[in-house]
């Protein structure tokens, strides 16, 4: 299982990229925030409404200079056959990363063994490919595009405002904090 503030495991795999299969590695990300988004499976009922919502945010995401990979036990064939038919998906801009022997899922923890598919799992890694942040949810569970965007821009913050630090539900433009004795029992 990766931890917070260490280096995120790399990995090298097939992905659907531009509907075309291209390699991936993690490490070529960086320069640039990355969201690793697992879910179970290609053809599912609930992991379309996430990455299409992820496609509908797509270039929010690329403003804060974070790139989207996407990650399934599904082969880079199946992913396309997904892709073709699918209108939620075909609008998915982001690679989708194979993991048919589920390698990466297992590196990040994530994989469940006696159904060979990952959990909902979200990594947040910055552009020195240390982990920030991450959740993993029951398969049963949807994320919410909005509140990844928003864990996104309080990395980002507090990455580049030293000491500074986001209090629950903080939003950009909105008041921090800088932690110290003046405030201990004031809050």
């Amino acid at each position: 299982m990766p931890t917070i503030n260490q280096r995120a495991p790399d990995f090298e795999a097939k992905a659907l990229h531009e509907n075309k299969i291209k390699d991936v590695k993690l490490s070529d990300y960086r320069e640039k925030w990355v969201v690793l988004f697992f879910y179970p499976g290609d053809f599912t009922f609930i992991c379309p409404t996430e990455l299409g919502e992820l496609a509908d945010n797509h270039q929010k995401f690329r403003e804060l200079n974070t790139e989207i990979l996407s990650v399934s036990t599904d082969s880079e064939f199946v992913h396309k056959a997904w892709y073709d038919i699918s209108t939620m998906v075909k609008k998915i801009q982001y690679p989708m990363i194979a993991d048919p022997t589920g390698k990466i899922a297992k590196s990040y923890g994530v994989y469940i063994w006696n159904e060979g598919v990952a959990l909902r799992g979200t990594f947040i890694i910055n552009p020195n490919g240390i982990l920030k942040a991450f959740e993993i949810h029951d398969n049963s569970i949807g994320r919410n595009t909005e509140e990844l965007l928003r864990k996104v821009q309080a990395a980002q913050y507090t990455e580049s405002h030293n000491g500074e630090v986001c209090p629950a539900s903080w939003k950009p433009g909105k008041e921090t904090l800088k932690p110290g004795l003046d405030l201990v029992g004031k809050i």
